[in-house]
């Protein structure tokens, strides 16, 4: 993976169950939010995590997207 989380790769995402897929989907949004507040005020020092977080946002959608299809396969509960 080029760009993004370490703890939040595909393969890692897909083994979550879909509760907490949806908490890293929340933890991410904020984390992009703080990110953005951040850099309007001049205080962000990695602007190359601004895109990190965005991609692991768009990773977890598609992930949630595939299971909705029933286009790939979903964890065991």
């Amino acid at each position: 993976m080029a760009v993004g989380s370490k703890n939040l790769s595909s393969e890692s995402l897909r083994e979550l169950s879909e509760e907490k897929l949806v908490d890293e989907l929340r933890k991410a949004k904020e984390e992009l939010f703080n990110l953005r507040f951040q850099s309007a005020t001049g205080q962000l020092e990695n602007h190359g995590r601004l895109k990190a977080v965005r991609r692991d946002i768009a990773r977890i959608y598609t992930i949630m997207r595939e299971r909705e299809l029933n286009i790939g396969v979903a964890p065991e509960q």
